[in-house]
């Protein structure tokens, strides 16, 4: 019975040595990142959508940053060359009404953002894609854009960009 304790105490070391010593790092973020990946490069996503918000450009870029500085061990360097790399466009902006009502209005409208996201990883080529993300929030009707704007769009790019880095990283 003895040896039977042992056989199973060593299983679990083995077990354990191998997970540590994986070819991928997991984090409690859910990013599986091979360990020869050490860099990401983030490109600056211009808006190219045909109604332009003049600070989404910026605001997108600098959120996706954050998410994998915050997520990840990575370092952020400038140019393309990351073993990591991100690149795209804002390709959407819109408002439509949602949920129109008996008198003919909206009782909600719907701002969507779209973002076209090109993943180059150096390391896996397999894992790159090429691929547009969107998300939305809603808002009453009876309030204006420009009332809500800035707390819908921190939402809907907090949206994205968990979507991208899960996309990316975490191969969900």
């Amino acid at each position: 019975m003895n040896i039977t304790i042992i056989n199973i105490k060593i299983l679990l070391i083995v077990i354990i040595l191998f997970t540590l010593n994986s070819c991928g790092i997991y984090s409690f973020t859910g990013a599986s990142i091979s360990a020869d990946v050490k860099t990401i490069s983030i490109q600056f996503f211009e808006n190219q959508a045909p109604l332009v918000q003049p600070t989404l450009s910026q605001t997108f870029t600098e959120d996706l940053k954050d998410r994998f500085i915050s997520q990840t061990s990575l370092e952020i360097i400038n140019g393309d060359e990351g073993d990591l790399n991100f690149e795209g466009a804002i390709t959407g902006y819109n408002i439509k009404p949602m949920a129109i009502q008996g008198n003919e209005t909206a009782a909600l409208n719907r701002l969507t953002i779209t973002v076209k996201v090109k993943f180059t990883n150096n390391k896996e080529p397999e894992r790159d894609f090429n691929t547009s993300f969107s998300a939305y929030e809603d808002y009453e009707s009876s309030q204006s854009i420009e009332a809500v704007e800035e707390n819908l769009i921190k939402q809907i790019v907090e949206k994205l960009t968990e979507d991208i880095f899960n996309k990316s990283v975490a191969n969900w």
